[in-house]
């Protein structure tokens, strides 16, 4: 199932004339192509959807899904530092010579371009849902440096991107902590087994509780000793659960059993019509969650 399991998500001003085929275009211009024999790494767009290799943006219920893929050639440390060791250990043998640093960093720039035709390469697919209609882009991405690598290539291919994450009247962290002393929840929101306290006021200080009423007088203890909730298990209207964090950025996020097997049910047997139909059901469940999780931590500034 077309599926996000993490999700950093931010407001954007869709550029003007913003389609399926302007994206498309767009993208086309920056492909995925494979590293180079002397290249450490190169990313570009590629298919978002296995199914639909000639398409650059699959598009639902006007969600347009893409996708960023990045390789990388696997070159360990340690690999590279026998290398030039041994390198190294020749030159002082046969020239009777100290090899010092200057010469060592351009030894190694040597030993580097030697191995680098010879080692295997990583590639990483980073997706993206760029929803126009309702001001949003959302990244499947857990790190906030993998989710700006691709909006700084999206800018790139588009020209220009004004992108900004979400900001809320009261912290997260102080909502999650009064949640976990007793104040209510949102309607259709409740609480997982799972949960990271940290001391604002001492560095490193961080107790973690997972599989755990995080109702117990032992978390309760340590909320009053000053501790607040830096992230946080939820499940929203029985259907989804996820792992929120104090930046608002959402963790590991699944359905529950029950509700993906209506979905599974509900879902055409054509894999093309499938996507699509995943698509537009990830897009309109985001576009009902987001909104909510603003509003649970008082709502957005007004500028």
């Amino acid at each position: 199932m077309l599926w996000f399991r993490n999700l950093i998500f931010y407001r954007f001003e869709p550029p003007a004339g913003l389609t399926q085929e302007h994206l498309e275009q767009a993208l086309a211009e920056h492909p995925f192509t494979p590293c180079g024999s002397q290249e450490l790494s190169r990313s570009g767009w590629s298919q978002p959807i296995n199914e639909a290799e000639e398409m650059l943006v699959f598009s639902s219920n006007g969600f347009l899904l893409i996708n960023l893929m990045q390789e990388e050639r696997i070159l360990p440390a340690s690999v590279v530092r026998e290398q030039l060791d041994a390198k190294v250990a020749l030159i002082e043998a046969e020239q009777s010579r100290k090899v010092y640093r200057k010469e060592k960093l351009q030894l190694k720039d040597e030993v580097v371009l030697d191995l680098l035709p010879r080692s295997f390469t990583r590639r990483r697919r980073t997706e993206a849902i760029l929803m126009p209609q309702q001001g949003w882009i959302l990244v499947n991405a857990s790190s906030h440096k993998r989710a700006e690598d691709l909006l700084n290539q999206l800018r790139e291919a588009l020209g220009s991107l004004v992108v900004k994450l979400p900001q809320t009247r009261v912290s997260a962290d102080k909502v999650m902590t009064s949640w976990l002393q007793g104040e209510s929840m949102p309607q259709g929101w409740a609480l997982e087994d799972e949960c990271e306290l940290r001391d604002p006021m001492t560095e490193g200080s961080k107790i973690s509780a997972k599989g755990q009423d995080l109702l117990c007088d032992e978390i309760s203890a340590h909320l009053e000793a000053g501790m607040l909730v830096k992230r946080l298990a939820l499940e929203w209207q029985q259907q989804i659960r996820f792992v929120l964090h104090e930046d608002l950025s959402l963790h590991r996020v699944r359905l529950s059993d029950e509700y993906r097997e209506q979905l599974d049910a509900e879902t055409p047997e054509d894999v093309l019509a499938a996507r699509d139909t995943e698509l537009a059901r990830m897009g309109l469940e985001y576009a009902r969650l987001l909104p909510e999780v603003l509003e649970a931590f008082g709502g957005e500034p007004q500028e």
